[in-house]
């Protein structure tokens, strides 16, 4: 037991004269590399065999040097990373903004366009801020309403062609019924001269973005790709305003009328922005005379057909005043309540 452990006492004295040794050798090399000592003619001997662990040493210390140089590199290449990915993500906000902004003013200026052309109405622009989520109901609101002149009833229009109608007009805010609406209802005419065939464009509920022309006699002149244009009967829309093109033609049941599929040129899915025609300086156009028969199945005479058509004038004219009076009691009502606005 105590040989094993005298052989392990000088097993550890010679690890640590060997340490000692290299710590004095690399010293001694440091020193002289770093400060230029001069060496004696006796040590040169010495230095000669020690050459080897200078350069060793000099070869690490080199490394050690250039790993360290390669770490600060490396910090500095990764915070100028940092710095790029943040200026790649301003710039993408600024890019996204920018083109936000640009398609903004391309849809102004064409809005803007067709109100500096369509001379006989009175518009002001407005922004779709609102949708219903009834999948029967295609109803949007907008950010204008009776303190900027709109009022119920009246037509909102895009250059494209008809949106809908002011059903509900607050201070601030108004609900429109698109033409996409089942319950939504547009005196129309087939815009082709030969033609001018009457119907009625209504919402379809089987077809949300198809709307249909109904009431169509079955040997009436209408084809596909016929323009649709509203016929300004009925004293909410007024005429010639474009409303989409007959897309397919079908027999109703029983065969004495037909219907035709529309597509609008108005497209709601993109809907973003329309205008509310405020007034309308054309005329509205006199309604189609009625096919009166008497009970010998002949025509009316033309003194009883223009006392009619004189009648339904009247009518017209009444509804325009009345109208006018319910926009300015509407606005009355609204200021008098302090300020309630469509939802």
């Amino acid at each position: 037991m105590s040989r094993s452990r005298k052989e392990k006492n000088q097993s550890q004295n010679k690890t640590a004269a060997i340490i000692f040794i290299l710590a004095f050798v690399l010293c001694s090399i440091f020193i002289v590399a770093k400060t230029n000592v001069q060496v004696p003619a006796a040590g040169k001997t010495m230095m000669f065999f020690l050459s080897p662990f200078q350069k060793t040493f000099s070869w690490f210390g080199g490394g050690i040097s250039e790993l360290s140089g390669s770490v600060e590199e490396m910090q500095n290449l990764q915070s100028e990373n940092e710095t790029l990915r943040e200026e790649v993500k301003k710039l993408r906000a600024e890019n996204l903004n920018a083109s936000e902004a640009l398609s903004e003013n391309q849809r102004l200026r064409a809005l803007l366009g067709y109100k500096q052309n369509a001379t006989q109405f009175d518009m002001v622009a407005a922004s779709i801020v609102g949708r219903e989520s009834v999948t029967w109901s295609s109803v949007v609101t907008i950010n204008r309403g009776l303190l900027d002149g709109v009022a119920d009833n009246m037509a909102v229009v895009t250059e494209l062609g008809l949106v809908g109608h002011i059903v509900e007009a607050g201070l601030n805010t108004s609900k429109v019924q698109l033409i996409l609406d089942p319950r939504s209802s547009v005196g129309t005419l087939i815009q082709r001269p030969e033609s001018r065939v009457a119907g009625i464009v209504e919402g379809d509920i089987n077809n949300p973005n198809a709307p249909k022309m109904v009431n169509i006699p079955k040997d009436a002149d209408v084809k596909e790709d016929d323009m649709i244009v509203t016929s300004g009967f009925g004293g909410v829309y007024p005429k010639g305003i474009v409303v989409g093109k007959i897309k397919e033609i079908h027999n109703d049941e029983g065969g004495l009328l037909k219907h035709g599929i529309v597509a609008t040129t108005v497209n709601f899915e993109k809907l973003e922005d329309v205008a509310v025609i405020i007034e309308s300086r054309e005329a509205p156009p006199d309604p189609l005379p009625p096919v009166i028969q008497s009970e010998a199945n002949t025509e009316i005479d033309a003194a009883e057909l223009a006392k009619q058509m004189e009648l339904s004038k009247q009518v017209q004219q009444e509804v325009r005043d009345r109208v006018k009076q319910a926009q300015i009691q509407q606005l009355e009502q609204a200021k008098q309540s302090g300020g309630g606005t469509a939802n």
